[in-house]
């Protein structure tokens, strides 16, 4: 299956030279290219692209609100796309907001071509992005910044004593074969416990932890 990609950059520069790069890899296409938050809201309205690069500061509307406005209740897609943020620093002040609009992780701009094209193919994939022990460490020092929220509390309650479990060792950083292992159960359970709590990937079902004060910044 092709992965369509639509590209969300203010530097014409980095748009082609994306572009270029993951176009010519089997299986991925760019099917647009937006200069700005707007463009990329209409867009992807209109292209249903499976992957976003979104980069985080953009004239117009940024990365941040574009993205909530994308994966947004009624939204006119026919598709939800998964949303890569593109960041100069790797701890960058708007990441925490990017990934609690529903991002499905981020990726340095400056990264190696390989990590570029694998990012897109695992973030389509439905996996997240970051490796589970980076994810903790991002999400942990965000959320201890963060004042926690509660609209997540009525579905922590509807949780059983399992899926918490499974949720707090995914907030510890924990892979889904290591919790598996720990909790003797097989990993595809893992990943419909990770669904239970209507997360989409593992850095919201991280995000949920935090935000519900399951896992407690360290």
């Amino acid at each position: 299956m092709t992965i369509d990609v639509l590209i969300a950059d203010d530097q014409a520069m980095v748009r082609a030279g994306f572009a270029a790069l993951l176009d010519a890899h089997d299986g991925i296409r760019v099917t647009g290219q937006a200069a700005n938050g707007a463009e990329a809201v209409t867009l992807s309205a209109r292209l249903d692209p499976d992957v976003i690069l979104m980069d985080v500061r953009m004239p117009e509307l940024d990365g941040i609100e574009a993205t909530k406005r994308i994966l947004g209740p009624g939204y006119p897609a026919a598709k939800v796309p998964r949303i890569i943020m593109l960041t100069t620093f790797d701890i960058d002040d708007y990441v925490y907001d990017a990934l609690q609009a529903g991002a499905s992780g981020f990726l340095l701009k400056d990264a190696l071509p390989e990590d570029l094209v694998h990012a897109v193919r695992v973030v389509a994939a439905g996996d997240a992005l970051l490796a589970p022990s980076v994810t903790r460490r991002m999400i942990a020092q965000f959320a201890a910044q963060k004042p926690r929220a509660s609209h997540g509390t009525a579905r922590l309650a509807e949780l059983t004593e399992r899926e918490r479990e499974v949720l707090v060792l995914i907030g510890h950083g924990r892979s889904n074969s290591e919790i598996a292992a720990t909790l003797f159960i097989a990993e595809q359970t893992v990943k419909t416990h990770v669904a239970k709590v209507g997360a989409r990937d593992r850095v919201q079902a991280v995000i949920f932890a935090y935000d519900t004060g399951l896992v407690a910044p360290s």
